[in-house]
């Protein structure tokens, strides 16, 4: 019971210094949804001949890639630069508090984040664009967010041990991420592109979480969704970033 209290207490704790961080809230919450409008007023939002569906159907799944990519991923690893270089950690690191309840604390927060973004992004993209999640797709859904954020937050404090200082750390997460975002299916589809970009995405884990994400949006497909292929392949670079994390992660000021 003490452990779920201090877990608690710890997630709380990453949600205050969210809501209190003006930078964060910008970069996690407002600048997906204005992508998402950007990006469905300029292509508009007609039906597709080819597939039938209409425009923003590929970019509402996208744009919550997005979402959860800076929910988990960014914010984790900025954050934790932020606290490592300020001292924070190491303070933290003296008191009882076990290692587990500050990640697992980061995690739950991040979970509460992707919840809030996955609520706007669906609502804006229903009410707006017409744009909704089947009904027989929402256990895909939950699985894929869930499995998602997990590995992202992974990835997150995984980066954390190359970043030399908090300056550094919103430099190389997006140096990390931007690049991705155009060849994963996030801000243009990857149909017609050359195939050494189709590889590239294939390889990283943003394309597979944005292309499960979007089966679940598709009115077209029959059945329930199980994208299990790349729910594994998320889980893999999620394992790999928890082994870095458990390997390199440091409580210390690196300057």
């Amino acid at each position: 019971m003490r452990g779920l209290h201090q877990l608690r207490s710890e997630a709380s704790f990453n949600l205050l210094g969210f809501r209190r961080s003006p930078a964060a809230t910008f970069f996690t919450v407002i600048l997906p949804l204005i992508f998402l409008v950007i990006f469905t007023s300029i292509f508009g939002n007609e039906v597709v001949s080819s597939t039938g569906a209409r425009v923003a159907t590929s970019y509402v799944p996208g744009i919550l890639a997005l979402a959860l990519v800076s929910a988990n991923f960014m914010n984790a690893a900025i954050v934790t630069v932020i606290r490592r270089e300020s001292g924070v950690l190491k303070a933290m690191r003296a008191t009882p508090l076990p290692p587990w309840v500050y990640v697992g604390g980061q995690v739950a927060a991040s979970l509460v984040l992707t919840a809030l973004m996955t609520a706007l992004v669906i609502g804006i993209g229903w009410l707006g664009y017409g744009v909704g999640v089947q009904s027989g797709a929402l256990p895909s859904l939950f699985i894929t967010l869930v499995v998602g954020a997990a590995a992202f937050s992974a990835l997150g404090l995984a980066i954390t041990c190359v970043c030399p200082s908090e300056q550094a750390a919103p430099a190389i997460t997006n140096m990390c991420v931007l690049p991705l975002y155009f060849v994963s299916d996030v801000f243009i589809p990857s149909e017609g592109a050359p195939r050494w970009m189709t590889l590239i995405g294939d390889i990283f884990p943003i394309k597979h979480l944005a292309l499960a994400l979007g089966r679940t949006f598709d009115p077209f497909v029959e059945g329930v969704p199980w994208p299990v292929g790349r729910w594994l392949i998320l889980g893999a670079w999620g394992l790999g970033g928890a082994l870095i994390t458990v390997r390199y992660f440091r409580w210390t000021p690196r300057g």
